[in-house]
């Protein structure tokens, strides 16, 4: 039987955890307090699926750094297989794994909801991105048999970064919305004499005063 599955919501305090990585024993999230990271889950080392991921990981690890975002991945498999994995990777596909890998227990991925007993007993792909604070900012779940886009997990930080520093949000597809372009949304006027400032002001691009967008630069 498995136990109770729990995992962190957006918002909450990204769980405490000491655990063993091919980089040697972190706590998380106290390690990387200041930082922000993308921790994500693979069900296993030496699977197909798992190698292009984390190949299209560290293909995108300077991105990543140039964000100021750490990298940490993670399965259940035990820190001997990882480094095996990682020499594996380097010696056949040319790419040298920069980012620590987590060997977890069963114990650390039911903490964050990793283990569905529908999909088996190794680690579902799962993908958390934590802010400075170690806040939880946003959770991703993919089945085992589907890889993850990582230039989506990119677009996601930056524009969760760009929406925390200019108070705005972010439009379908960003930077490519097929309305507003790249174009960020300025949040909902929440009183009668705001509303109407957004239309005869002119200071935003409005389609009506809830719906009013600007340039980044602006």
């Amino acid at each position: 039987m498995y136990e109770q599955m729990n995992m962190p919501l957006l918002g909450d305090k990204f769980p405490e955890m000491k655990v063993v990585t091919t980089r040697g024993v972190k706590s998380i999230p106290e390690d990387y307090k200041g930082k922000w990271f993308v921790l994500f889950s693979h069900p296993a080392d030496f699977t197909p699926v798992c190698t292009t991921e984390f190949v299209a990981f560290q293909q995108a690890y300077n991105e990543f750094k140039s964000l100021g975002v750490e990298l940490i991945g993670m399965s259940v498999d035990q820190v001997f297989s990882h480094i095996k994995w990682e020499e594996w990777i380097k010696e056949n596909i040319k790419v040298e794994i920069k980012f620590p890998i987590i060997a977890a227990n069963d114990q650390v991925a039911l903490k964050l909801g990793m283990l569905h007993p529908g999909k088996g007993t190794n680690t579902v792909r799962a993908v958390f991105v934590v802010d400075p604070e170690s806040k939880t900012r946003l959770v991703l779940y993919y089945p085992q048999e589907i890889g993850r886009n990582i230039q989506e997990i990119v677009r996601a930080v930056k524009a969760l970064q760009i929406s925390d520093k200019e108070k705005v949000a972010m439009p379908a597809d960003w930077p490519n919305n097929s309305i507003i372009k790249d174009h960020v949304i300025i949040p909902p006027a929440t009183d009668v004499e705001t509303a109407e400032k957004r239309l005869s002001e002119k200071q935003y691009e409005c389609y009506d005063w809830w719906f009013c967008h600007k340039n980044l630069d602006k």
